[in-house]
């Protein structure tokens, strides 16, 4: 009985939660509630439960220690393993003045069975933490705690995680990578978690880059849009990831690319398995990525090769991966060509980074052993109108443009003459090529 901890609280109802209204003293708080916890079957997805932890704490931390006036909001705790112990209590009422009232009220038992970690209230908690490394006295203090019950099943994850998704998303904005990793209706959310736990390519530890780093205190930096040079795992990131999966996404039911609805499973089963077969033949057909990652010593060295980056993997880079998918998307919504020939169009250039389209991202160094990326959205645009001027070009008038404006923003005439980007050009185009042509011939011979 010693180990035990009873709280007094109202249990109530919301949706089809169950829940329990309860004060515990932060000495209580501190002792049992807990940041993160693994409620998916990949790591860093797991970790991603847990907010970062900002400067914003020590802010929390100072108040609560130097004011007297300080008070703070709910905690929304979740109880791992199920159902927390809960033991109504009637009350004496001879008058019926409490009719109805005391059918809502009991008793919790904490009796360190379960686990309990919060869904919201991160800053809040760790500043309580802190704030009694300071001062004891501050444990008798109270906190009002919402408790739900969270089952460690399929089910059970995957409604926790959507409580703490609609949470945050309702009272702060959460980062596009938390809504990646935690939402329970986005399609293209569900499917990439999906491929980064199940997927042969994407599965690899550190493969897609989920977080840059954790710090003592648990504070998190989620992955953005780049990989540094040096890392010796990454691919890609799962914000990038999850931008070019949109892209692969055509021409399957809407709801997977509808953020307000979620896909019936079946819809969810047929689609991850389209695009999983879509993502093993883009990697394989762009520069043979996967070869090329298995025979490499690290994916650094892949990306970017010591004194030789500008023969680096044009496809390791982030902003070619979304390049890359975009004009693909582009291509087959228009109709142009089927994902097939796209992809065997794609597999003829070259991939090396210093060469020619990529050279619209790629700046090299004048010794030629290193280079920059480019990131301005006037690079990022044109290398995507360059890939289309390789594989499958609009116009004539298309292909002069994205040279003309390769020379402007680069400062360089563009490697490929007009003539070697005319390949592709559909037939209507190659017949209205063949008449200006021949115009320019009439105009030039003497009268």
């Amino acid at each position: 009985m010693s180990n035990k901890t009873f709280i007094p609280a109202f249990r109530a109802k919301v949706g089809d939660w169950q829940y329990y209204i309860c004060t515990m003293k932060y000495a209580e708080v501190e002792r049992q509630v807990k940041f993160a916890y693994e409620l998916a079957g990949n790591a860093d997805l797991g970790t991603m439960i847990q907010r970062g932890i900002s400067l914003r704490t020590k802010e929390i931390t100072d108040y609560l220690l130097l004011s007297e006036h300080r008070f703070l909001g709910s905690l929304i705790v979740a109880a791992w393993g199920g159902s927390p112990n809960y033991q109504a209590i009637g009350m004496e009422d001879p008058e019926g003045l409490l009719k109805g009232i005391d059918q809502s009220f009991g008793v919790l038992t904490f009796d360190g069975t379960q686990q309990y970690f919060a869904l919201d209230g991160q800053h809040r908690l760790r500043a309580i933490k802190d704030a009694l490394k300071s001062n004891v006295e501050l444990g008798k203090e109270d906190i009002c705690v919402l408790l739900v019950s969270h089952f460690d099943t399929e089910e059970g994850r995957l409604k926790t995680r959507r409580l703490f998704t609609n949470i945050n998303r309702n009272a702060k904005i959460t980062t596009t990578a938390e809504n990646i990793a935690l939402d329970e209706d986005y399609g293209i959310s569900i499917i990439t978690r999906r491929l980064l736990q199940t997927h042969e390519f994407l599965k690899q530890p550190g493969l897609v880059k989920v977080f840059q780093k954790t710090g003592e205190d648990g504070e998190l930096v989620l992955a953005g849009n780049s990989i540094p040079k040096s890392d010796p795992k990454a691919f890609s990131t799962i914000t990038v990831m999850h931008e070019w999966l949109k892209d692969l996404a055509f021409h399957l039911p809407k709801e997977i690319s509808d953020k307000g609805v979620r896909p019936t499973d079946p819809d969810l089963e047929h689609s991850y398995d389209v695009i999983a077969k879509r993502v093993d033949e883009l990697v394989d057909n762009c520069g043979d990525l996967r070869t090329q990652l298995k025979r490499a010593t690290s994916a650094r060295e892949l990306r970017a090769p010591k004194d030789r980056e500008p023969k680096g993997h044009a496809f390791m880079r982030p902003v070619v991966q979304r390049a890359v998918a975009r004009t693909i998307r582009q291509i087959i919504d228009q109709e142009t060509l089927t994902w097939e020939e796209t992809l065997s169009r794609l597999s003829k250039l070259d991939w090396h980074i210093g060469k020619a389209p990529w050279t619209s991202v790629f700046a090299e160094s004048t010794d030629g052993k290193s280079g920059k990326m480019l990131g301005g959205k006037e690079n990022t645009n044109l290398l995507s109108d360059l890939i289309r001027c390789h594989i499958a070009p609009q116009s004539k008038q298309a292909i002069k443009k994205a040279r003309r404006e390769y020379k402007e923003i680069r400062g360089q005439a563009y490697p490929f003459a007009e003539e070697q980007l005319f390949e592709y050009l559909s037939a209507e185009d190659e017949q209205q090529l063949t008449t200006e042509e021949e115009q320019l011939t009439t105009e030039a011979e003497p009268a």
